[in-house]
């Protein structure tokens, strides 16, 4: 397999495992596509051309220094300057591949926070209040990562010849659904029974010996799960706190979350919405190595770094 070999492997992954149907997809590129036709030569020149047939925005190849036969990968869910010098002291690795976004593909982040109103309203959140709560909040990421330093983890692949790509929405989106499939097939009715199933999986298993495994944020154990929602796993990054008190009203009871700021707890604890906090670097763990299992099909051997808990269901 060479770069894009991965990359599309990666991108199918994403699509399957994406909450959203196949023909919802082609829809959001082809309304991208007609738009960009709109645009001037001169707007055009400025538009990241990969987003026409790629629906995820903080999915990139960032760097191609040498595109040539891919045998061994350097993995990890932070990737920065110092696991890039890491890489080219080991001396074998062929591609390193982060699971946060870097370069354009973190400029344009916020691009991909509009899947979380799809999810939304999937689970019964009117699409014209997800979207109003969403576009607000997108903003506010937008504005955030416009000042940041994108690129410094880019420019050191580039300064160093070693090829990089990130994979973000792509592993979230199998995160989200392989939890979501766990859960439904067990139907647990307590926070302590919901507790019990999450803690089944091997990642968190291995972040609670981190000190980082689920933990419930808003409710107690004894509180009944309710409608179980799975909408704060994939889509970029948090979305409103206003969305609360919106999915209490659709008739949520329980949310799975990756991560979540004191502001959503209050607006949770506020709007009677229980919520299990089941991990960052482990829930981007689980996504990841769901794609990294595709490539050691192919003989590609895995190397974690960076806060990835390495997990391979080869064998089960």
């Amino acid at each position: 397999m060479n770069i894009q070999d991965i990359y599309k492997v990666a991108l199918e992954k994403g699509r399957e495992a994406d909450f959203r149907s196949k023909e919802d997809i082609e829809k959001l590129l082809d309304r991208k596509r007609k738009k960009f036709e709109k645009l001037s030569e001169k707007e055009k020149k400025g538009f990241d051309q990969e987003s026409l047939v790629n629906p995820y925005s903080d999915t990139r190849i960032l760097h191609v220094a040498d595109d040539k036969e891919i045998k061994k990968v350097l993995v990890g869910i932070d990737i920065e300057v110092g696991e890039i010098l890491l890489a080219k002291e080991l001396g074998d690795i062929d591609l390193v591949i982060s699971h946060h976004p870097l370069g354009r593909a973190l400029a344009d982040l916020h691009e991909v926070m509009e899947l979380q109103i799809d999810v939304l309203n999937q689970y019964g959140v009117p699409v014209n209040i997800g979207e109003g709560l969403m576009k607000e909040r997108i903003s506010e990421v937008a504005r955030g990562l416009n000042p940041r330093n994108n690129w410094r983890t880019v420019d050191a692949a580039r300064l160093l010849g070693v090829n990089l790509m990130c994979l973000h929405t792509v592993g979230d989106n199998n995160a989200a659904t392989f939890i979501r499939n766990i859960v439904e097939s067990k139907n647990p009715e307590r926070l302590e029974d919901l507790m019990n199933i999450l803690c089944e999986v091997e990642e968190y298993q291995k972040a609670i010996e981190q000190g980082a495994g689920p933990a419930i944020m808003v409710g107690s154990p004894d509180n009944r799960c309710g409608k179980i929602a799975i909408t704060e796993m994939t889509g970029g990054t948090e979305g409103s706190p206003k969305l609360y008190e919106r999915m209490a009203q659709a008739g949520i009871g329980t949310v799975i979350a990756m991560h979540q700021s004191d502001e959503h707890k209050k607006e949770a604890e506020a709007s009677h919405v229980n919520v299990i906090n089941v991990g960052h670097m482990s829930s981007d763990s689980i996504g990841m190595n769901l794609i990294v299992d595709e490539l050691e099909k192919q003989g590609i051997e895995i190397v974690p770094c960076g806060g990835l808990i390495r997990v391979s269901r080869l064998s089960s």
